[in-house]
Order: structure tokens, then C-alpha cells, then sequence
């Protein structure tokens, strides 16, 4: 069992096996919603963001709309 999965802690191949173990079977049958997972913790596996900042990022698009489709927004004031 590791104590760290900071990036100066692992190994590209525990950075993978963490991966691997925290998303589940990339090959299921869904929608491809598993296989974008593993690509975006392709940062991670590659030594150049901790899964923090990835989380982080993905928190912020999520939350500020960026990437998704627009809103259109209805006053009942007119």
C-alpha cells in the first residue's frame, strides 16, 4: 500500500496502476464516457500535473460553463 500518490512519490507504472484502479474498466460497454476519463488523467500518468490540479481544472469548466453548451436565460420582468 503506497502513502503518497504525489508524482516525486510514484512510478509512471503505479501512476497507471492508480489510475487504472480509481476509474474501473475503461473497456466497458458505455458510451465512451470511461475512456475520456483515462485520457484525462493522461497528464498524471505522464509526470507533469498531480491529480489535484487535474481535478481542479475539470471542477472549474465544469462549474463555470466553459466547453458546454450556453444558457439562455428568460426574465419574467419583461
Amino acid at each position: 500500500m503506497m502513502d503518497s500518490i504525489l508524482i516525486k512519490d510514484t512510478t509512471r507504472e503505479q501512476r497507471e496502476r492508480i489510475v487504472a484502479e480509481s476509474i474501473g474498466d475503461v473497456s466497458g460497454s458505455c458510451d465512451g464516457c470511461m475512456a475520456g476519463l483515462a485520457e484525462m488523467y493522461q497528464d498524471y500518468i505522464d509526470g507533469k500535473k498531480e491529480i489535484r490540479e487535474i481535478n481542479m481544472e475539470f471542477r472549474a469548466r465544469y462549474e463555470s460553463g466553459v466547453d458546454g453548451p450556453e444558457k439562455e436565460s428568460y426574465s419574467c420582468w419583461r
